[in-house]
């Protein structure tokens, strides 16, 4: 199944990928190995925790893969009228608040709210897109509904 998946969140996590495969995976099993050399396996800590540490890999490891196997890269590029789509960087102002908040509209894979990377799917995210700077928009959230207003929309 495809995704959608901004150009820098599919090399950020091929690079993930490269890393946990390349670099750390081994370095494990040969500790994992020098450990079991030691001998008695039920009392030894290296060799229990490198067994957990690459199974854990492994794990992330298979993510990766269904994650880049099924990225759809798109390219963001800004639209002839402004308005926000998949990969925009979006600057609001809270009307309640008065406080400035950014978002930059990702994939679901690449979501990161405590970074302001929120996906299209969002409450947020949906209503956003498709509207342009100067605009308000009502956001349904927990605690109420959120008004806020465009500042800007840029792509990078």
């Amino acid at each position: 199944m495809k995704h959608m998946i901004s150009k820098e969140g599919f090399e950020k996590f091929k690079a993930e990928w490269e890393q946990l495969k390349y670099v750390e995976r081994p370095a494990m099993i040969n500790q994992v190995q020098a450990a079991a050399a030691e001998g008695d396996r039920s009392e030894n800590a290296a060799y229990t925790y490198g067994r957990m540490r690459v199974r854990e890999i492994d794990r992330r490891l298979r993510e990766l893969d269904r994650i880049l196997d099924g990225a759809q890269i798109i390219e963001t590029k800004p639209t002839e009228d402004g308005s926000i789509r998949f990969g925009a960087r979006v600057r609001l102002l809270d009307k309640r608040t008065k406080r400035e908040k950014q978002y930059s509209i990702v994939g679901e894979k690449e979501i990161d709210p405590l970074q302001g990377r929120i996906s299209l799917k969002s409450p947020i995210g949906t209503a956003l897109v498709g509207k342009k700077q100067g605009e308000t928009v009502q956001v349904e959230a927990p605690r109420g509904t959120i008004t806020y207003e465009i500042l800007e929309v840029r792509y990078e």
